[in-house]
């Protein structure tokens, strides 16, 4: 995956996070995405599910906004194959989750 298809695929999502992943891409941050597998959203709903609840237990808060959309977001995309990849920055680190055709963006934070 190209530097273009990657903020095309951010700069259509319109959410929060993917604006700010979007921002960071465009600022020069390095970017990875998995094209050799692909995991179920539901899977990864499960786990990440478990780490918001954990988190909201300890009294944790996401150093970023959009943790808790994104996890909706892959809730909401039920099984369908999902894209794994990073965007990372001087500061900050994303992770992005990629519809498996790599044409929209299921959730980022």
């Amino acid at each position: 995956m190209n530097r273009d298809t990657l903020r095309s695929i951010l700069a259509h999502d319109g959410s929060a996070s993917a604006r700010a992943v979007l921002a960071e891409l465009e600022a020069g941050a390095d970017f990875e995405v998995n094209l050799n597998s692909t995991a179920s959203a539901h899977l990864l709903w499960t786990n990440w599910s478990t780490r918001q609840e954990t988190m909201r237990e300890m009294g944790v808060i996401p150093s970023r906004p959009g943790f808790d959309e994104a996890v909706e977001r892959l809730h909401a995309a039920g099984t369908a194959g999902v894209r794994m990849g990073t965007v990372t920055g001087p500061q900050k680190r994303y992770l992005i989750f990629l519809s498996e055709d790599l044409t929209r963006c299921v959730a980022s934070w």
